[in-house]
């Protein structure tokens, strides 16, 4: 068993080396583990090399800010190729990022509670708190002349739990019939109306985008800063991660749609993505290791259980960065980096794109330095590759004709969120 992934995921031994050894002699130990850390070792290596620095004799400080050198170089470039001129100008380049991510190829097909039926329930629990900030008495009028996705994405920041409880309520009523085929759309919610009210999100998330899952809606929320460095890097990548997102748990709904207890599964997902998971060898697998690895194969292999619902085309994904590459070619630097790390000091050295764009934007310090999405795809990854093996497909693919499964946050126990 390889320790470095172990290391690397702050993961609960030996429960941890256990279930990898399980896994291991399911698979006819294939050795998974093994190769992977031969290519993060290998990744590191060359990706240190072609920053200037040596990669025997580097510390992991060095190293850091290199990689933040480099997004910096990376953030300039980006901005370059979306047609902005002040790099740091959040006002300038907001507009700039939501077209230039309309404008790239993609399948933003998702399938979503329909507009009317969103509409409805707001007329049946009308938001007090922002009828009152936007000046509307009338609930018909406020939904007549305003866009229900922006008044959706304020719910969350706006009104109260009370509120919210009453409001999420609803949604036990809701059928598969309530939801409809559309575009995922992305949604710039102006900082004059929702500027104060999203600061606290912004400042604990440590970015401005977020989602509405069951909506198809991806919103960039106001930034009130004048100057932001690394906004572009920062903002493109989750563009793209949430479209992915959203296409994830479209997928999810689709196959849940047949379950009689529908509707109080989608509630649990939005509220707290909880439920019984997918088991390899006692570990709990996500709906998103399910999807992407069936999502990679395309047309080669679909399972039986996904049809009539769930097509190939609901499974394809695209990594973030990769999409990136259609938009600035030199960001494919990053490539297959989404899982690459090193161990300095007890704590990973992230080269995951996303964990360095936020970790830029915000000015972290070394020590504090973000993991959360390096792990996050180590994880699957590790996972995606044993799911490769005939007997651990078909297990996954039992359990979830027997018993549709529902999304399940990354088995806490095992891995050190940081």
């Amino acid at each position: 068993m390889s320790r470095l992934i172990s290391d690397l995921l702050g993961a609960t031994e030996p429960m941890f080396s256990l279930a990898i050894r399980q896994l291991e002699e399911l698979s006819d130990n294939n050795g998974a583990d093994i190769r992977l850390s031969a290519e993060i070792i290998g990744q590191v290596q060359l990706k240190t090399k072609q920053l200037g620095l040596d990669p025997h004799d580097t510390t992991g400080k060095e190293l850091y800010y290199a990689l933040m050198e480099h997004v910096r170089k990376n953030d300039l470039h980006l901005m370059h190729a979306i047609g902005g001129k002040d790099r740091d100008s959040p006002s300038q380049l907001m507009p700039l990022m939501k077209k230039a991510a309309e404008a790239v190829k993609l399948n933003r097909k998702c399938w979503v509670l329909k507009k009317s039926v969103a509409k409805e329930f707001l007329k049946k629990t009308p938001p007090p708190t922002i009828m009152k900030l936007l000046g509307y008495k009338s609930i018909d009028s406020m939904l007549k002349k305003e866009n229900i996705f922006e008044i959706y994405g304020a719910l969350r920041f706006a009104e109260g739990p009370e509120w919210l409880n009453n409001f999420d309520a609803q949604y036990k009523t809701i059928s598969p019939s309530d939801f409809e085929q559309r575009d995922i759309e992305i949604v710039q919610m102006p900082a004059d109306r929702w500027g104060e009210i999203t600061k606290p999100f912004i400042h604990k998330k440590r970015h401005n985008i977020t989602h509405l899952k069951e909506l198809g809606v991806i919103l960039m929320l106001p930034i009130s800063l004048d100057s932001m460095p690394g906004i572009t890097i920062t903002v493109m990548p989750l563009l793209f991660h949430y479209l992915n997102e959203i296409r994830l748990y479209s997928a999810f709904f689709k196959l849940q749609q047949v379950k009689p207890d529908f509707a109080q599964i989608v509630i649990d997902t939005l509220i707290a993505d909880p439920g019984e998971a997918a088991i390899m060898v006692g570990q709990k697998i996500h709906w998103r290791v399910i999807q992407r690895y069936f999502g990679k194969l395309e047309n080669e292999y679909h399972p039986e259980i996904f049809e009539p619902h769930v097509q190939p085309e609901d499974l394809h994904w695209r990594k973030a960065e990769h999409i990136l590459y259609e938009i600035d070619p030199e960001l494919a630097w990053w490539r297959d980096l989404d899982y690459v790390g090193v161990m300095h000091q007890g704590r990973p050295v992230s080269l995951n794109l996303l964990d360095l764009a936020v970790s830029y934007s915000t000015q972290t310090p070394y020590k504090e330095r973000a993991v959360y999405h390096f792990r996050e795809s180590l994880w699957n990854e590790l996972f995606e590759r044993y799911m490769g093996h005939k007997v651990l497909q078909d297990q996954v693919l039992k359990q979830l004709d027997n018993n549709l499964i529902a999304p399940e946050t990354i088995h806490k126990s095992l891995i050190g969120r940081g």
